[in-house]
């Protein structure tokens, strides 16, 4: 029947409504006059939908009003209304409160201000994206609040302003921009077969038991140690030496199965958690105690990694084995393979950061920017260049702003790319592939994964290393295996072989050779 299909949409509109909250936070503060409306634009329908927010108050106040929304409430013999209602007197979190009180001014809460502004405006009020205007606004919802615990409809209601606007055109065009991010990437991996697949693969036992630990490495960077989980083989250990840098708001454990691979054939691996970026961090951001990660972690997570490899070199950190320092191949995912790039040698920039970060409409915007944009004050003091590490795998890595392609990059050590065609939070294209296109690789690498998201590409806790865990293996073998010839360097031979690293569970293809 039309008026379940009404109901239904009606519905997703408000989710949508929700949104014509968050948009007049972003704005500027004014006169404590309350919000009264909310006027969405349809441009496809070349109509407008008119919202008062004193006909949510209730289902029967929506029965009995006169905008659009109530006729459609009225033609739905009030499911519409139910539905609206229903979402719009859900509490808001009291921690929010505190999350944007410990927010405002952070520079990666303005650019998610900056984007959520992008959609709709508060009529003749420009864009305040320094998070005050929304803590105000939700310090003055809770005390308006009977019991200090607002609804969604109250804190849209103690907005500063008297209309927003919400375009929604402006929400499809960012869907469709996303779509055209994997174009490319599907494009790829069209023209390029899958790798093989490993006999047997996810149900192989390992070739040594694996002994997991914790330690603690204070370190003269950070006023608190770093945590370190340590996987080693209990028997059989090559001496070397591997290191797994996790994501923003993660920790060890999400990439512990790419450990216990590389452990069960002989390597020493660590994965630290980086205190300033870590799960804990989120939980204390989360609950309003800190602030989001600020710029300066982009320097202090590589030099996280410089103080593990120092340690195990001077033997403050204890190994079941003598480890070979002096090579040492690091493995990252999101933030964590942008550390892993500073590592190999990339030099950051701010030309593309201060020249694009505050352009919404960028054909190549895409999530990431959100973290990229926030760390432009830090650039000039990430780069490290540690000479130990001889290979690094960079699973979805923010970069194309941080490394522009005009900037000359020499680098010592080999990088293999890693990218999931379904990501939407680091898209393939233009964080992965665009900067290994054209001219001569020297050696370095693309794979991507098909159907592979920002999410499933880790492991988590499995032995086999999940969807890459044979990948990683087969690289890190290639890396110790190549002596001098690691280096990259013009017309290099690849490191990754024609072998059987592939995944069961996703198709991964090395599309390289497609790039030049």
């Amino acid at each position: 029947m039309v008026l379940p299909r009404v109901a239904s949409r009606l519905r997703r509109l408000a989710w949508a409504g929700s949104l014509g909250l968050m948009l007049p936070l972003a704005l500027c503060p004014g006169p404590a006059q309350a919000l009264e409306e909310v006027v969405v634009e349809l441009p496809l329908l070349d109509t407008t939908l008119r919202v008062r927010l004193d006909e949510l108050n209730s289902p029967e106040a929506l029965l009995n009003g006169d905008t659009a929304l109530a006729e459609l409430d009225r033609a739905s013999r009030g499911r519409v209304g139910e539905a609206v209602v229903g979402l719009l007197n859900q509490r808001v979190p009291l921690s929010l409160s505190k999350v944007a009180n410990a927010s405002v001014g952070s520079p990666l809460l303005e650019q998610a201000l900056l984007l959520v502004s992008s959609l709709g405006t508060i009529e003749g009020r420009p864009a305040d994206t320094s998070g005050q205007t929304l803590e105000a606004t939700l310090r003055r919802a809770m005390a308006e609040a009977p019991d200090g615990r607002p609804t969604l409809l109250q804190v849209m209601k103690a907005i500063p302003g008297k209309r927003a606007r919400l375009n929604l055109s402006r929400v499809g065009f960012a869907l469709q921009r996303l779509l055209q991010q994997r174009e490319l990437a599907n494009r790829l991996l069209a023209q390029v077969p899958a790798a093989p697949v490993p006999p047997v693969a996810g149900k192989q036992t390992s070739s040594r038991p694996v002994l997991s630990s914790t330690a603690v490495l204070p370190v003269r960077h950070r006023a608190q140690p770093l945590q370190l989980l340590m996987l080693q083989p209990q028997a059989g250990a090559n001496g070397r030496l591997v290191l797994i840098s996790h994501g923003l708001w993660d920790s060890p454990t999400s990439f512990e199965g790419w450990g216990r691979r590389l452990a069960a054939q002989g390597y020493t691996v660590v994965l630290p958690w980086h205190p300033g970026s870590d799960q804990q961090q989120q939980h204390e951001v989360l609950s309003g105690q800190a602030a989001p990660p600020s710029a300066e972690e982009l320097a202090l997570r590589p030099l996280d990694l410089t103080a593990v490899i120092d340690a195990v070199a001077s033997g403050q950190l204890a190994t079941s084995t003598a480890v070979d320092s002096s090579r040492v191949v690091v493995l990252g995912h999101s933030w964590g393979a942008t550390t892993s790039l500073l590592m190999a040698g990339l030099v950051p920039t701010d030309s593309k950061l201060l020249r694009r970060c505050s352009d919404v409409t960028d054909a190549d915007r895409n999530l990431s920017w959100t973290l990229q944009c926030s760390w432009v004050s830090a650039v000039k003091r990430a780069a490290i260049n540690d000479e130990r590490i001889i290979a690094v795998v960079a699973v979805s890595p923010p970069m194309s702003l941080l490394f522009p392609r005009e900037r000359e990059q020499r680098l010592n050590t080999r990088v293999l790319l890693v990218s999931g065609s379904h990501d939407w939070v680091v898209p393939p294209d233009p964080e992965a592939i665009r900067p290994l296109q054209g001219g001569d690789l020297q050696g370095h690498q693309l794979v991507l994964a098909q159907g592979g998201d920002h999410f499933n590409l880790r492991p988590r806790a499995d032995a086999q290393g999940g969807v890459l865990g044979a990948l990683m293996l087969a690289w890190t073998d290639a890396a110790f295996a190549a002596g001098p010839r690691v280096r990259p360097a013009p017309g290099v031979a690849p490191l990754l072989p024609n072998g059987a690293w592939g995944s069961a569970e996703l198709p991964l293809a090395d599309v390289s050779p497609a790039l030049r």
